[in-house]
């Protein structure tokens, strides 16, 4: 199976890679032209080995040639993970994480859908959207992929725009797309735009430096914590299993918030400042529980998590210790 990975130098992308070479499949890496890949923790990079298995491609999300380029080949299988992936940066512009996340893959599936309908490649195409389209509920509960959407950041309404894109070239053209929604993850790798680095690094600099408080924000959400490496293993499967048309959680259905959270960080690493509300962390319209309910990959799948929140904070707190 010939597949290609958008983004493939990023946090999910690299362990995607490595899952993609482990079941033997033959790999193409789009990456954005010049883009350096941030500093990340050794367990999260490609080896030597892994690394030449890859045949890499330039991609420009907002280049409809660059877009024709790289995807106007007989792949079996694409996998869109190319994005504005961080809430704070799609705060900044909107615009463009629009231009990015939706009008991208607007572009990328209307290339698909064209060769397709020529007979030049029918591919499955997995393009990961977001649990966080889902937005407030009035109600604490497991969300499912019949409940209605309500965008409520710049991200979210960009990755809404996505799905719209993606699933419009479906019931168009036949385009055999698969819509993910997977809910937060982390692990070795993660940058500290994203909530467990962040606060892991704060707290490793509390304990250095005997600080007794810890800037945070908003400490009251709910949220679920995936490892990367489970949200990768349901991207594997759902390229064999999944149906085209369809949308899938991918969520493990453990609350936590965001408070738990920090503590459980402070006893892993041995510290206990006071954790202080930062005006500057704060962001508005946060979605105060969003925990999903991924019955139906499970039924489509198999799929289920293999790693707890706790011995997904250690992969975190070993990785950044390297």
């Amino acid at each position: 199976m010939k597949v290609l990975v958008t983004g493939a130098d990023g946090f999910v992308g690299r362990w995607l890679i490595r899952r993609l070479l482990a079941d033997g499949r033959e790999v193409y890496g789009a990456v954005r032209p010049g883009q350096s890949p941030p500093p990340v923790a050794p367990a999260a990079d490609l080896t030597p080995d892994e690394h030449a298995q890859v045949r890499w491609l330039p991609l420009e999300l907002t280049d409809a040639e660059s877009v024709r380029a790289c995807v106007d080949l007989p792949y079996d299988a694409i996998v869109h993970l190319a994005a504005v992936s961080s809430t704070s940066d799609a705060t900044r512009d909107p615009g463009f994480a629009w231009n990015v996340n939706a009008a991208g893959t607007a572009r990328v599936v209307h290339v698909l859908g064209q060769a397709r309908r020529t007979g030049r490649a029918d591919p499955i195409v997995l393009v990961a959207s977001t649990a966080e389209v889902y937005g407030p509920c009035d109600e604490a509960r497991p969300r499912r992929e019949t409940d209605p959407i309500a965008p409520a950041s710049p991200y979210a309404a960009s990755k809404a725009g996505e799905e719209i894109a993606a699933l419009e070239a479906w019931r168009r053209t036949g385009l055999r797309v698969v819509v993910t929604r997977a809910f937060a993850h982390t692990g070795p790798g993660q940058d500290a735009r994203f909530v467990v680095p962040a606060f892991a690094e704060r707290l490793r600099t509390a304990k250095r430096v005997g600080a007794p408080v810890v800037k945070v924000g908003n400490l009251e959400p709910v949220r679920e914590f995936l490892h990367v490496r489970d949200v990768v293993d349901a991207y594997a499967r759902l390229l064999v299993k999944g149906q085209p048309g369809e949308i899938y959680n991918i969520a493990s259905g453990q609350a936590v918030s965001l408070e738990d959270l920090f503590d459980r960080l402070a006893v892993l690493i041995g510290v206990r400042p006071i954790p202080e509300a930062d005006p500057d962390l704060m962001r508005g319209g946060d979605v105060l529980h969003l925990v999903g309910d991924a019955a139906k990959l499970r039924a489509a799948t198999g799929w289920a998590p293999r790693y707890d929140l706790n011995a997904t904070l250690r992969d975190v707190l070993n990785a950044q210790a390297d």
